[in-house]
């Protein structure tokens, strides 16, 4: 692996241990203006501080985020199916690596869709893609998207969708959390982050989903809602960080969420006349 290659991915997995913590803000490219994520940068400038790195569209990129930032942005460049449609799997590569290295991103995803109806579509396009990045250094994210079909989030599948990313050239890969996850993770040669999906019942839940993947294998997160949809975003992330970079289980995070809700409201609570 080139200098060059090995520096990108450095600089998204950082400390002694090598992990990330990713704050996925892509949501926009197929579902539209997400509940707290209608204003882009609104969302992005106070967690911006306390990612590893930022998933996102060149869309965003250029209009919500500063230039003058230094966190690595993760460039979403698969698209072309909405919500609207029954089958997200009709994907393509809609940004290319030229733009990505134009925005000066540290690596660019997108979505593969084993075992849906445009599964041939989305590995060929994954392969071009990491035939791409190798020639301009450029690592790549294989994103094993399930889209509407839930219940495909099992062990077995999930293995055989990380695996056959990593056999096509795949630098990274993102995928779910699920029982016998350390299967997954046995799996697959190249580091794995894992998604936090849909926003979760309680904040405890997506700190117990970071605390069991990191435990079992995962070098790091890429979450979005479970952040930023969050009644404390910035408090959530720096538990996160906690548990990915500290290796704090999930009621040490829940104490570092409490502590910062608490200093959070003591900052805004105006002096007393």
């Amino acid at each position: 692996m080139d200098w060059g290659m090995r520096n990108r991915i450095q600089r998204m997995f950082r400390g002694d241990r090598g992990n990330t913590v990713m704050l996925a803000v892509d949501h926009g490219y197929f579902m539209g203006p997400t509940r707290r994520l209608e204003n882009p940068a609104a969302t992005i400038r106070p967690l911006l501080p306390y990612a590893d790195a930022l998933a996102l569209t060149r869309g965003v990129l250029r209009t919500s985020v500063p230039p003058a930032t230094d966190t690595p942005m993760v460039l979403r460049v698969s698209g072309g199916a909405t919500v609207l449609k029954e089958d997200l799997s009709h994907e393509a590569i809609t940004t290319s690596v030229q733009e990505a290295l134009r925005l000066n991103c540290s690596a660019v995803a997108l979505s593969v869709f084993v075992g849906a109806p445009h599964e041939h579509d989305s590995l060929v396009n994954l392969a071009r893609l990491v035939d791409d990045g190798e020639a301009a250094g450029l690592p790549v994210m294989a994103i094993t998207a399930v889209g509407k079909e839930l219940e495909k989030r099992d062990a077995r599948y999930l293995a055989l969708a990380c695996r056959v990313s990593a056999e096509l050239g795949a630098h990274l890969v993102k995928t779910y959390y699920c029982d016998d996850f350390e299967k997954v993770v046995e799996g697959c040669p190249v580091p794995i982050v894992v998604a936090g999906g849909p926003k979760l019942d309680s904040d405890r839940a997506a700190l117990e989903l970071a605390a069991n993947a990191i435990r079992l294998g995962a070098h790091g997160i890429d979450m979005g809602r479970n952040i930023w949809q969050s009644d404390h975003p910035v408090a959530m992330l720096k538990a996160l960080r906690a548990i990915v970079h500290e290796k704090a289980d999930a009621d040490a995070a829940l104490g570092i969420l409490a502590a910062e809700r608490s200093r959070g409201r003591t900052a805004t609570t105006p002096a007393a006349a």
